[in-house]
C-alpha cells in the first residue's frame, strides 16, 4: 500500500494504532494547521526539488507505519517514497492537509440530566466544532459543518430522529450544511431572526425556546461577531456560544463588514459578553470553533462559563478599552471568506470543491 485515505488515518487514530504521521511541510504552513499529534520535518522544498537526502534527518520515533503528509498529497508521495527506498512502512495521504480539511471525531459532554446526550462534533481538519443534542428519541444538530449522512449516522446510532437544525450565526470560515440537513433529514430548519440569507428558515428571536424532547434550548441574541449571532442556552447545564465566545477568546468583529461596522459590532459583543457574563458561573461554554488540532482522545473541548471570563478578565476594564484591544488585534480574514458567506447567504449548494474552498486555518477567535 502506497497511500492512505483520510477516513483509513481517522480510524488508526481513533484506535490508538501505532503510527507515526510525518508532516514534510514548511514550518509556515504546518504554524497554520497540523495533524493532531504529527512530528515535523521541514523538508517540503528539498523533497520537490527531488533531493535524495531530503530526509536525511528523520529518524522512526515510534514502531509502527509511517504516513507522509503535505498540501495536496504530491510531495508526500515523493517522502514515502524516499522512506520505503531506506526500508521503512511509508504511505502518503491521499489529499494532503486539503483533504484532512473534512477529518472528524467525536466527544460526549457530560450533562447532570438524566436522559440527556450531547455529543460534540470535532472537525479536527478546521477547528469546526458541531453539536448534537439527544432527548427522548429526537435530536437537535448545531452548526453542522460537515456532510449531512455525519450527523445522521451518528443520529441512528443513538436512537434518536433529528428533528432540529440550527445555527448560531451565518459562517463565514466553512459553508454550512445545515440547510441541506435539515432538508435531507426532515428537520425544521432554525437560525437567528435576520434578513441576510434568502431560503425559507424558522426565526428565532432572543428567548425563544426550541423544544429537543424533553428539553428546550433558549436563544440568547448576542450581536457582535456578526449582527445576528446567537447563543442557545441549556438551562442549568450549558450553553452553544457559537462564534461570540470561545474557550480563550472572543468573536472577531470585522468580517463582512468596513471599519465603522466593524467597531459598532465590538461594541454590541462587549454588551452581548457582558450578558454571558451574567449568568451562572457553573455553565459549561460550548463554542463552535477551536484554533488548536482536536486529539482523537473523546475529550470534549468546554469550560464552566467561571474559568472562560476568569481567562479573558483583563478585558473587561471598559467598553472603550476592549473596542480598542478587540481591533488592535484581529488576524489575518479567511481565506475565501467572502465566497463562502455568499454560499451560506443563498443556501445554494456549491458546485465546486469544498475542501479547496474551505482549506486553511480556523481564523474567527481573537485572543
Amino acid at each position: 500500500m502506497a497511500d492512505i485515505t483520510v477516513d483509513t488515518l481517522c480510524e488508526w487514530l481513533a484506535e490508538r494504532k501505532p503510527v507515526t504521521v510525518l508532516d514534510v511541510r514548511t514550518q509556515e504552513d504546518r504554524d497554520l494547521w497540523s495533524i493532531p499529534g504529527s512530528v515535523h520535518l521541514d523538508a517540503y522544498e528539498s523533497l520537490k526539488a527531488w533531493r535524495s537526502d531530503a530526509l536525511a534527518g528523520f529518524e522512526l520515533p515510534a514502531p509502527g507505519p509511517i504516513v507522509t503528509v503535505c498540501g495536496r498529497g504530491k510531495v508526500s508521495q515523493i517522502a514515502a517514497g524516499q522512506l520505503r527506498a531506506r526500508g521503512f512502512d511509508a504511505i502518503s495521504l491521499i489529499g494532503g492537509m486539503q483533504a484532512w480539511s473534512l477529518a472528524w471525531n467525536v466527544a460526549e459532554v457530560p450533562l447532570p440530566i438524566s436522559g440527556v446526550q450531547l455529543l460534540q462534533i470535532r472537525r479536527t481538519g478546521k477547528g469546526c466544532l458541531s453539536y448534537i443534542l439527544g432527548s427522548a428519541g429526537s435530536a437537535a444538530v448545531v452548526d453542522a459543518s460537515l456532510q449531512p449522512a455525519v450527523y445522521t449516522q451518528l443520529a441512528e446510532a443513538h436512537g434518536w430522529r433529528i428533528r432540529c437544525v440550527i445555527d448560531t450565526h451565518v459562517h463565514a470560515d466553512h459553508f454550512s450544511r445545515s440547510k441541506v440537513l435539515a432538508e435531507q433529514s426532515g428537520a425544521t430548519l432554525f437560525l437567528p431572526e435576520q434578513r441576510r440569507v434568502h431560503f425559507d428558515f424558522s426565526p428565532l428571536s432572543d428567548g425563544a425556546e426550541v423544544q429537543v424532547g424533553s428539553i428546550a434550548l433558549t436563544a440568547l441574541r448576542t450581536p457582535g461577531h456578526t449582527g445576528e449571532s446567537t447563543c442557545y442556552l441549556l438551562p442549568n447545564t450549558c450553553l452553544m456560544t457559537g462564534d461570540t465566545l470561545f474557550l480563550t477568546a472572543v468573536g472577531r468583529p470585522d468580517l463582512h463588514a468596513n471599519e465603522s461596522e466593524a467597531r459598532e459590532r465590538a461594541s454590541s459583543l462587549f454588551r452581548s459578553l457582558c450578558r454571558l457574563r451574567s449568568l451562572p458561573q457553573h455553565l459549561l461554554v460550548l463554542p463552535a470553533h477551536t484554533s488548536i488540532p482536536v486529539a482523537f482522545d473523546g475529550v470534549p473541548l468546554t469550560a464552566s462559563l467561571g474559568d472562560v471570563f476568569a481567562e479573558l478578565g483583563g478585558w473587561f476594564t471598559s467598553e472603550d478599552a476592549f473596542v480598542t484591544r478587540l481591533l488592535s488585534r484581529l488576524p489575518p480574514t479567511p481565506p475565501n471568506y467572502l465566497q463562502i458567506v455568499d454560499l451560506n447567504e443563498r443556501g445554494g449548494s456549491p458546485a465546486i470543491d469544498l475542501t479547496e474552498l474551505e482549506a486553511g486555518a480556523n481564523r474567527c477567535a481573537v485572543s
